[in-house]
């Protein structure tokens, strides 16, 4: 809305009384609308072709990504102690992915980890102490 009133603004100035018989600040004015709206449409059209892809809230945008982040995470709520034990699984979501991993300690307990990644960023953790 911003930009259409921002155009609303240009065809104002654009329609002073020199360029009023060329220029009609209706016609810019529902332009501005029209484009407006083929924006949104656009941005619906990209969403429902890559579903999983971020919609500028976070850098996330692949399952590498999603797993890297995620086990990041977890061994920073683990502590200093805690070390990342194999490869975290990543399993697709409506909005993101699912990734599963052990973290493994010192002492050599292990705890399971369960994280998601929605629009692009880690929306939870949780160590199953």
């Amino acid at each position: 809305m911003q930009k259409t009133a921002i155009w609303t603004v240009i065809a104002l100035v654009a329609a002073s009384p020199l360029h009023a018989q060329t220029i009609d600040p209706h016609h810019v004015i529902g332009a501005a609308i029209a484009s407006d709206i083929a924006r949104d449409r656009q941005a619906e059209r990209d969403a429902r072709r890559t579903p999983y892809a971020s919609p500028g809230y976070g850098p996330i945008a692949s399952v590498a990504a999603a797993r890297d982040a995620c086990a990041a995470k977890a061994l920073y709520q683990a502590g200093p102690n805690g070390k990342l034990i194999g490869r975290p699984r990543a399993s697709t979501m409506a909005t993101g992915w699912e990734v599963e991993g052990e973290i493994g300690f010192a002492d050599g307990g292990a705890v399971p980890f369960m994280c998601s990644v929605r629009n692009g960023s880690v929306s939870s953790v949780l160590l199953q102490r």
